[in-house]
């Protein structure tokens, strides 16, 4: 299994860093008519962003402060809405890290992360349907909502111990909420 650095990832078998924007400390310049809807599409001025290549320099310019989320540059930062969380996560992946198990996440625009104690899972339950919710810290204090496919899989990995089921990644356990 391939072994990976706790950096994060841009694309698989990338060596590509994403810029500073921890960094950066522009002037705020109002808000756009930008969102991120609850499924991850991007919209801009109520049309779908289609160019992936867009979306995904977007995002990594996607910065946190408290509730609200800005595009983010050296020079200015501007506020979208986002209605869930900004990150679609797609894929997992089991591989072996520091002689331990650990569990490889991809986001829709190419984040990879590694469950641990830097990036953990959560459970939430969706207040509407009252189904469970997963999501993982992907940066800067912004999550990714699983798919409903990679969070199937988490739970096919799952082992059950006192009527919850558990993960395990890095060495760390995470509840996946009760049987």
């Amino acid at each position: 299994m391939e072994t990976l650095p706790n950096q994060l990832l841009i694309q698989a078998g990338s060596d590509e860093k994403l810029p500073p924007v921890d960094r950066w400390n522009p002037s705020f310049c109002g808000d756009i008519d930008m969102r991120i809807a609850k499924d991850g599409r991007w919209f801009y001025q109520n049309s779908p962003i289609g160019r992936e290549r867009m979306v995904k320099m977007f995002s990594r310019i996607l910065w946190k402060e408290g509730e609200h989320y800005y595009l983010k540059t050296p020079v200015e930062k501007v506020g979208i809405r986002v209605e869930d969380v900004p990150f679609q996560v797609i894929s997992l992946e089991v591989v072996q890290e520091n002689e331990q198990v650990a569990l490889r996440f991809t986001t829709s625009v190419g984040d990879q992360v590694i469950a641990g104690v830097e990036h953990p899972l959560r459970i939430g339950i969706d207040p509407v349907t009252q189904e469970p919710s997963p999501y993982l810290m992907i940066r800067w204090g912004m999550e990714g909502r699983l798919s409903r496919n990679v969070f199937y899989q988490l739970v096919e990995l799952a082992e059950e111990k006192d009527g919850h089921l558990r993960v395990s990644s890095q060495g760390v356990i995470f509840d996946l909420g009760a049987i």
